[in-house]
Parts: C-alpha cells; structure tokens; sequence
C-alpha cells in the first residue's frame, strides 16, 4: 500500500511529493548522514571507478539517460531524467546515488542507487548503459548497492517486472530475495536479504 501511495504522489501531487522527499532528506542525513560519509565501498568492478552523483555534473548525467534507447525506459521511472531533476536529486542526501565510469575512456557505464527513507528502508535501482550490456555491471551495482545499504542498517526493497528478464536475473543473483507481493503488469516487490 505505501508502494502505491508513494507512486500516486509522485505522479499525482508532485508539489506534496517535493515536500516529502525534502523532510526525508533532512531526516536521513541527520539519523545516517556519518554512516553514508563514512562507508568505505567493499566491491567495485575491475576497471571502473564508482562516484557519487553529486559529483558528477549534471549535463553529463542528463547525457548518459539520453543516449539510452527508448526500451531502456519501459521499466525504469524512478525520477525525471531533465536536468532539473537531476539536480534535485544530487541534492537529495536520502538519494544514495552512484555512477559507475569506465576508467579507461571516463564514460558513465551504470548507474545506480538506494531512495532511502529516514525509517529505515531503501528501494533500489539501476540502470546500464546500452553499450556496456551483458557483462555483469547490473549484478555489480547491486552488490554495491547491498554493501551500502546493509553496510548502513537499512532494509532494502526492489520492484522489477518478470517482463525485464535481464533485470530480474540480476536482482536474484546478486541478492537473496523475498517475494513480497505480486503486483499489477507482471511486477513483484521483492525485499532483498542480507
């Protein structure tokens, strides 16, 4: 129910959902603010450097969402891809937001991050760039998305559609998982164990 409340909001009363992301930063940083600084990465792929979006400018970012094919888009909606919205997430410290960069030509390959919430929980996501397709970099970013979240003492939760076969197999190799609840268009919300 909170999964859906939180979808209405977000696509529905967008001026309420800025309110809230707001108060969630605000909270966040105050209960895990030292925790999220002080967290030493355990896994980072062979040949990538992994950087905070905050540090990464926004026009690069808007960037790496544009060349992304149409598909890249069907399961994946967490935010605006505008550099307005990029922004307001750099700015978001409840928004644990990561690229993953090619250390040989500094191209953005992956991207990836837990929306935390200052109770506790974190709902991640990722996304890779089409031309670095089908060499584990999914699996990669959740395993550092596990290492962050569990690393600092927080639940994690994914949606993912049967539908993105590529998504799906990279959440359960990467992760124990729980099958919370079947939900509509082939969507199942999964709580990812430590």
């Amino acid at each position: 129910m909170l999964y859906k409340l939180a979808h209405i909001l977000r696509d529905k009363m967008r001026w309420l959902w800025d309110f809230i992301e707001m108060m969630n930063s605000v909270l966040f940083s105050w209960k895990y603010g030292k925790k999220v600084k002080d967290f030493v990465f355990s896994y980072i792929p062979e040949g990538y450097k992994l950087l905070p979006i905050k540090d990464i400018s926004t026009e690069k970012l808007v960037e790496f969402f544009d060349r992304q094919p149409e598909d890249a888009f069907t399961y994946f909606k967490p935010h605006g891809f505008d550099d307005k919205s990029i922004k307001r997430l750099q700015r978001n410290k409840a928004f644990l937001a990561y690229v993953l960069m090619d250390k040989s030509n500094e191209q953005i390959t992956g991207y990836c991050f837990n929306r935390s919430f200052f109770h506790g929980t974190g709902f991640r996501g990722r996304m890779v760039d089409v031309s670095y397709r089908n060499k584990g970099l999914g699996t990669a970013m959740n395993k550092i998305l596990n290492d962050l979240g569990f690393g600092i003492g927080l639940r994690l939760y994914e949606s993912v559609s049967k539908d993105n076969v590529a998504s799906y197999k990279s959440a359960i190799s990467a992760s124990q998982i729980k099958i919370l609840k079947e939900m509509p268009n082939n969507e199942i919300l999964l709580e990812i164990l430590p």
